[in-house]
This record gives structure tokens, sequence and C-alpha cells, in this order.
């Protein structure tokens, strides 16, 4: 059966940690993002090179961070950086369905069956497995899945979640962090891994 079709357009940059900050600082002040993109294009806020760098950064941090409600990207902006860079990888996850099921059924269950290594192969075997339900995985180029795979293993090296030598890192979720979560979708913890013993007693 098909499924809803993947959105596999995150082959720009990776976490954009410095870049997300800016952005979300200036939405807490304007509350409107078509207002946060115009100022960031008028004022180069990301130092870009170019416009078109610009503008395509621009749409890819705001479609991230558009996922996290109020309360979430005022813990963004004013929690410490590991805070900051688990709320980014839960913005990822929620933008694009491939991540989270990535995180969900490879990164977190690798963690929790204590297999700590993370490899191209799980990658590449998670993504063949997917095209059953996902003919249009199918079309992807051999270049477009290895740079898929480049910035999505960067995203979770840039998270802390894996290190350089592809080892999954325990996420240490806060518990103001955890609560947050927790109010808008308990679910979303399962993007981390950590196992249930670590989460338990969340409350709402």
């Amino acid at each position: 059966m098909t499924r809803n079709r993947y959105c596999m357009s995150f082959t720009t940059g990776g976490l954009f940690h410095n870049e997300s900050l800016k952005l979300a600082i200036l939405y807490l002040e304007l509350e409107n993002w078509n207002s946060v993109q115009k100022k960031a294009i008028s004022g180069n806020l990301l130092q870009a090179r170019t416009i078109s760098t610009l503008i395509r950064v621009l749409h890819e941090v705001i479609d991230r961070l558009k996922t996290l409600n109020h309360e979430e990207l005022n813990l963004l902006v004013y929690s410490n950086p590991q805070d900051q860079k688990y709320l980014l990888w839960l913005a990822i996850c929620r933008r694009y369905k491939f991540i989270a099921d990535f995180s969900i059924e490879v990164l977190r269950e690798r963690y929790i069956t204590f297999k700590t290594d993370l490899n191209n192969e799980d990658f590449d075997s998670f993504l063949n497995k997917k095209t059953e339900c996902h003919p249009e995985l199918d079309k992807l180029s051999l270049s477009t899945r290895a740079k898929l795979r480049q910035v999505l293993f960067k995203m979770l090296r840039e998270s802390d979640l894996l290190t350089e030598n592809n080892i999954i890192n325990a996420a240490m979720l806060s518990p103001i962090l955890l609560k947050i979560i927790a109010r808008v979708n308990s679910g979303d913890v399962l993007f981390f891994p950590v196992f249930e013993s670590d989460i338990k007693g969340i409350s709402k």
C-alpha cells in the first residue's frame, strides 16, 4: 500500500544551529514568519554569500522552525546549547517523516538493543525497505541517496546524537524539555536514542 509521499528535500546544509537561533529570536520579536523572512533578506541576517543561498537556507530553516510551538521556540532561544540541538533535531523529525521514521526504526531501535554503531548500510537498508510503500524513493539516483545519507549523518553528529566514529550517543534530555515535548506529543521523544526507563514519569 502506498502511503503519503516522503519529502526528501533535506540536502541543504545540516542542523543550522546558529541560523535557527537568529531566526527564532526574530520570530519571538515579530511573531510572523513572513516578516521574519523579509527582514532576514533585507539585512542578510544569515550573512550568506549570495541572495539565492540566503533564500534557500531561510526556507529550509523556517520550514523546520514552524514545526515548533511558541513554548518550544522560547526554550530554543533561552535554553542551554544541548537542549537547543535536541529541539532542532525534533524540528527536523517533525518536518521530514523519512527522518522521523529512521530515528524511531533505526537510530533508537539500535540503541535500545545495544547495537551502538550506525553505519551507511543501516541507512541504505532502511531506504531500500521503505521503497515497498514509498515508490517515489525508487526514483532517487545513487548520488542523491549518498547526499541524503551524508546530510542526515551530519545532522545527527551536530545534534550530538552520533559521534564522529558513528557511535550512537544517548540523548540526555533535560526535564523541562521532556515535559514540553510530552505536552505536544509524548511520542516525539522516540525520535531520540533513549530507553523507556529514562523517560518514565514525564508529566503533561
